[in-house]
Parts: structure tokens; C-alpha cells; sequence
């Protein structure tokens, strides 16, 4: 049996009204009050159903998506994939911009399942225990983009991290840059973070080429991080030829650097960028990337969750990457 109101009430010794309020975000109680409703709610199961009349067994075709910022390009790139994908397939999609904040995250989750949305796509966002166990809980499918959780739990589509960061790291060795230094994203996503990281330094050490300390620094996937990464890398590591950046923002943000040090792109150093947004275009000069399929990402997710919710089996899928080669990586061979 379901859990009710009166369950959580009775459980923390609140009024039933005190109960309704906290859930409906109305004032009148504390915070110390909310909390204890919020941690019953989560242990109970509980979650409030705004349709159950008249939909109890129907499917609404409505997808709920979970991206920590609609803003960016990357998640931009996505969205539409998944938009298109969803008006081909005659599904609906509710956007939940979280802002990476958990409680948002929790809260739009309890919105979906009264909603009694029929699948959830989880884009670019690092998956908590917390997160994982409310996800569990809804009984409904699931599928992540350009993410993965730690526990194997969801399906999920994207690159291989680590691959697409060694060949970019052995792109700049083969065009003879043996100095090369990398701007990372958040030191501990294990999402976008430790894996391109890891692809980095393999290159180096499969080439024969030293891992210097002093050439790996690391910023958030922001522009403005990658203006002061580059300015870091600068003062501490002079010497270096060529530079990787984690997500083009930072690339752009390099780029921005070593234009205020006057220093000659690609002449004086090569910048190589991840991910192949519109921006990655429009710099001067046009910044190389490696280049994810977002697009693809969003538009096969989308395909993968409804093929889950009809019930067939579903495999987690790599798509493939590439280096479109623009003009700010030098060949030193020559």
C-alpha cells in the first residue's frame, strides 16, 4: 500500500496540514519541520500524484528531462536532439533545469512523478546515491546522456572519455608537440573530469613523453577558468607547446590568455579544445576540437528511452568521435 499524508504526519508527530503545506511550499512551519517531512517523505516513498484521477494505468507520452543548465551550447546541441526526436515519436518533454543544486534536483524529480511522466533522460549531470534512490523509487525508465552513474544502474549513451581524450593528446604528439600541457574540468567529476585525465596522461606515458606536475591544471569547464588556467600554465610551465582543454569554453578562454600575453596562436602555442560548439567556430582563429555527436546523443537517447518503455531490451551505447582540424594547432613537424 502506498504511503499517505497521514503516514508521514503520524510518523514525525505533525498535523496532516503541516504535512500538506511543506509539500505545496506554503509557509507555516519551520525549517527544522521541513526537514523532518522532506527525510520521511524520502524514507516512506511517498510522493503526492496530482493525476491520479482518470490516468491510473494510461500513458501520458511525456519524457522528463534533468540537465543541470539549458544555456549552455553543449546541453543546447542535446535538447534539440531530443526535442526532435520526441515530436517524430509523438511524445512531450518537460525540461528541468536543475543548476546542478541538489535539493532543486530532488524537488523537480517529485514534480515528474506527480506528473506521472513515462521516462526520464538525465543529461550531463553527476548522478548522487540521493538521486539515484528517489530515480529507483518513480519506477520508471531511465536514460543518461553524455553521463554515467557509478553503479551501472541506467542505460546510458555517450563517448568514451578516456579514448577520445588519448587520441587527443596523441593528435597534438603526432604533430610533433612533445611539451603539452592540459587545462581539465572539476578535479573530481567522475563524469567529464577524472576520465579525460586519464586519456591525457596515457597518451603521455604510451609516447614516452614525461607527466609534469606542473602542466596539468584544472578549472570548471567555464570560459573564465580557462582564462586563468592559461595564465597559470603560463607562469608555471613557459616552456610548453601545446595545450588541451577540456571543454572548448576553457580552449576559448585559453585562447583569450595568450592573446592578452601576446602570444601568437598557433605560431607560439597550438590550443586544442573538446566538445565542437558553435563558438568553437566563430574564434580567432577557428578553434580545433575534438567533437562529440550531441546532437546524435539527444535524438538516440530519447529513441533508446521510448524503445525502454515499450518494454524491449536496450544496450548501452558509444558513439563515436572525431578532431575536426581548424587553425590553432600548429604542425611542428614541418
Amino acid at each position: 500500500m502506498k504511503p499517505t499524508i497521514k503516514d508521514i504526519a503520524k510518523k514525525i508527530g505533525v498535523s496532516v496540514a503541516t504535512v500538506s503545506r511543506v509539500i505545496n511550499n506554503r509557509s507555516g512551519y519551520s525549517p527544522e519541520t521541513e526537514k523532518k517531512v522532506l527525510k520521511a517523505i524520502n524514507k516512506l516513498g511517498y510522493y503526492p500524484n496530482a493525476l491520479a484521477r482518470g490516468l491510473v494505468g494510461k500513458k501520458i507520452k511525456t519524457i522528463g528531462v534533468l540537465m543541470p543548465s539549458v544555456s549552455s551550447m553543449v546541453a543546447s546541441k542535446i535538447l534539440s536532439g531530443i526535442e526532435d526526436a520526441a515530436h517524430n515519436k509523438n511524445y512531450s518533454v518537460i525540461i528541468c533545469n536543475t543548476d546542478n543544486s541538489g535539493k532543486r534536483t530532488i524537488n523537480y524529480l517529485r514534480v515528474l512523478r506527480e506528473k506521472q511522466i513515462d521516462g526520464i533522460i538525465v543529461v550531463s549531470e553527476i548522478l548522487t546515491d540521493e538521486y539515484i534512490n528517489v530515480i529507483k523509487k518513480m519506477e520508471v525508465q531511465v536514460v543518461l546522456v553524455s553521463t554515467i552513474d557509478k553503479g551501472n544502474n541506467f542505460t546510458y549513451i555517450k563517448v568514451d572519455d578516456i579514448k577520445a581524450a588519448y587520441q587527443t593528446t596523441e593528435y597534438l604528439i603526432n604533430k610533433g608537440h612533445k611539451n603539452i600541457a592540459m587545462i581539465s574540468g572539476t578535479k573530481n567529476d567522475v563524469v567529464a573530469g577524472i576520465p579525460r585525465v586519464k586519456g591525457y596522461l596515457k597518451a603521455l606515458e604510451d609516447y614516452g613523453l614525461s607527466k609534469k606536475k606542473e602542466n596539468l591544471v584544472y578549472g570548471d569547464f567555464s570560459f573564465d577558468s580557462g582564462k586563468i588556467c592559461m595564465a597559470k600554465l603560463l607562469k608555471q610551465s613557459p616552456k610548453i607547446s601545446a595545450v588541451f582543454a577540456a571543454s572548448d569554453e576553457m580552449a576559448i578562454g585559453a585562447l583569450s590568455a595568450a592573446y592578452r600575453h601576446r602570444i601568437n596562436v598557433p605560431e607560439q602555442l597550438s590550443v586544442i579544445g573538446y566538445d565542437n560548439t558553435t563558438l568553437a567556430q566563430m574564434t580567432t582563429p577557428p578553434l580545433t576540437v575534438l567533437s562529440q555527436p550531441f546532437y546524435q546523443m539527444g535524438y538516440e537517447g530519447l529513441s533508446m528511452l521510448i524503445s525502454k518503455i515499450k518494454g524491449e531490451s536496450v544496450e548501452n551505447k558509444i558513439l563515436p568521435h572525431i578532431i575536426i582540424e581548424r587553425q590553432t594547432v600548429k604542425d611542428i613537424n614541418r
